[in-house]
C-alpha cells in the first residue's frame, strides 16, 4: 500500500540503454565481428550519449538512483535511449529497417531486450522495462513479443511506426498484423505508443527543423490514427494501448475531430465520397479511446491534467521523461505543485503511481519504503508553487505558465 505521509512516485516515461561495451555481451555471438567493423565506423552525433557524465545515467545504477531517488521517483517504466548495434542513429528515431539490413538491426534490437530485463532484474519492485519488435516479418515479431512476456518485461512492447515514405514495411492498417495483436491482447500486454516517432525524412533544407517540429505532434499520432480506424479497436478490445510523451491534451481532440468522420463514413458518404459498411466502425473515436486507451502523459500540464477526465477512469498516468531534458528532472517536485497542488490526495495517488502500477504491474508495498523516505508528503504538493528556482527547465516552466507574475 502506499505510505500514509508520502506519495508513492512512479514515473510512466523514462529511457535507459546499453553502451556498445555492454550491448557487446549481449549480442549473439555470430553477430560480434560484424558489430565491431561497424562500430569503428559509428560516429554519434547525440552531445547527451557523447557526454560521459550524461550518457551514464543510461545504465549506471548508482546514477540513475541517485537521480531518481533525488526527484522523488521511485519506479520508472523504462523506454529504450542510446543506439543499439547496427542501429543507424538513436533507437527511437531509426525507423524500422530495410530488408538488407534487418538480420543485423533484429540481432541489435534483441540485443537491447537481453540488456534491458538484465538491467531491470537488478531493481525488480523498481523497474519495468519496455521490450522492442519490429514488423518486417510477423512471425518474427510475435517471436519477440513473446520472449518479452516471458522475459519479464513488465512495461510490454513498444509499437513501430511506419512513416508515410517507408514502403519496405507494411502499414500498421494492414490486416496482416491481426496475429501480432491478438497475440499482445492475449498475453495482457501494454502497448506503448512514443512521442517523437514517425516522422518521414525531410532531406536536408534550412526550414527542415522548423517543419519537423511543427509535424512531430501529428506523425506522432498517426499510429493511433491508423489502428483505430482500421478496426484494431474493435477487433481487439483488451488491448492496452499506451500513448506515452503524447500531449495528453490532444486526446479527447483528436477523438472529437474523427467522431463525425466515422458517423458520416457510417451514414454511406461524405460529401461526393462515397463508402459502404466494409469502410465504416461500429462505434465512436471517443468509445475506442475510454475502451482501449492509457496516458502517459510526460511532464504534463494543466491542459492535459485537464483531458485527464476524458479518458476512462484511471487510465492517466504521470512521466518525468528522465533522463531527457525536456523532462520534469531535477524539478520534479515544484512541477508537481505546479499542475496538481489543488488536485486531491487520493486522486493523486492514482496518477502518481496507483494507474501504473495497476497497468505495468508494480508493488506498491515493496516500493513503499523508498516512497517513505524519499517521496515528497502529501502537503508538499499541496503547497502552490509561488517561486521558480534560479535555473528552472523548459518542463517547469510550462507548468507554470500564465500562474506566476
Amino acid at each position: 500500500m502506499a505510505s500514509s505521509t508520502n506519495y508513492t512516485i512512479i514515473s510512466s516515461d523514462t529511457h535507459a540503454g546499453g553502451s556498445h561495451e555492454q550491448y557487446r555481451e549481449y549480442l549473439d555471438p555470430a553477430y560480434r565481428d560484424d558489430f565491431d567493423a561497424w562500430r569503428e565506423k559509428y560516429k554519434n552525433p547525440w552531445k547527451d550519449l557523447r557526454d560521459t557524465d550524461l550518457r551514464i545515467r543510461n545504465w549506471d545504477d548508482d546514477r540513475r538512483d541517485a537521480d531518481q531517488l533525488s526527484d522523488g521517483v521511485v519506479g520508472e517504466v523504462i523506454f529504450p535511449n542510446t543506439v543499439p548495434p547496427f542501429y543507424p542513429g538513436f533507437v527511437l528515431f531509426a525507423g524500422p529497417p530495410k530488408p538488407d539490413d534487418y538480420e543485423h538491426r533484429r540481432a541489435g534490437l534483441q540485443a537491447h531486450n537481453r540488456w534491458l530485463a538484465d538491467f531491470c532484474s537488478r531493481k525488480p519492485a523498481q523497474r519495468a522495462g519496455v521490450g522492442q519488435f519490429f514488423l518486417n516479418n510477423v512471425d518474427d515479431a510475435i517471436e519477440d513479443v513473446n520472449w518479452i512476456k516471458a522475459n519479464g518485461l513488465r512495461g510490454g512492447a513498444l509499437l513501430p511506426t511506419v512513416a508515410p515514405d517507408v514502403t519496405w514495411v507494411r502499414p500498421l492498417y494492414d490486416p496482416i498484423y491481426d496475429p501480432l495483436w491478438a497475440t499482445i491482447q492475449d498475453l495482457d500486454m501494454p502497448l506503448n505508443l512514443h512521442g517523437g516517432t514517425g516522422s518521414p525524412n525531410y532531406g536536408r533544407y534550412p526550414s527542415v527543423p522548423a517543419i519537423m517540429i511543427s509535424e512531430v505532434a501529428f506523425y506522432g499520432s498517426r499510429p493511433f490514427v491508423h489502428l483505430l480506424l482500421s478496426g484494431v479497436f474493435e477487433r481487439f478490445p483488451r488491448l492496452k494501448f499506451v500513448m506515452t510523451e503524447s500531449s495528453a491534451a490532444a486526446i479527447p481532440q483528436l477523438a472529437k475531430q474523427l467522431d463525425p468522420v466515422i458517423q458520416q463514413i457510417r451514414g454511406g458518404s461524405i460529401g461526393e465520397l462515397k463508402y459502404t459498411s466494409e469502410n465504416a466502425l461500429p462505434r465512436s473515436a471517443t468509445e475506442y479511446v475510454q475502451q482501449n486507451v492509457w496516458s502517459g502523459a510526460s511532464f504534463p500540464g494543466p491542459a492535459d491534467w485537464e483531458a485527464a477526465k476524458f479518458l476512462a477512469p484511471n487510465r492517466f498516468m504521470w512521466g518525468s521523461d528522465y533522463p531527457h531534458d525536456e523532462g520534469t528532472p531535477p524539478y520534479s517536485r515544484e512541477n508537481l505543485r505546479a499542475v496538481f497542488s489543488e488536485v486531491g490526495e487520493a486522486e493523486l495517488r492514482n496518477v502518481l503511481a496507483e494507474n501504473a502500477a495497476a497497468l505495468y504491474d508494480f508493488d506498491l508495498d515493496a516500493l513503499a519504503p523508498l516512497a517513505e523516505q524519499y517521496g515528497p508528503t502529501v502537503e508538499e504538493i499541496a503547497t502552490p508553487l509561488t517561486e521558480l528556482p534560479d535555473k528552472p527547465n523548459m518542463a517547469l516552466l510550462k507548468a507554470v505558465k500564465g500562474k506566476l507574475a
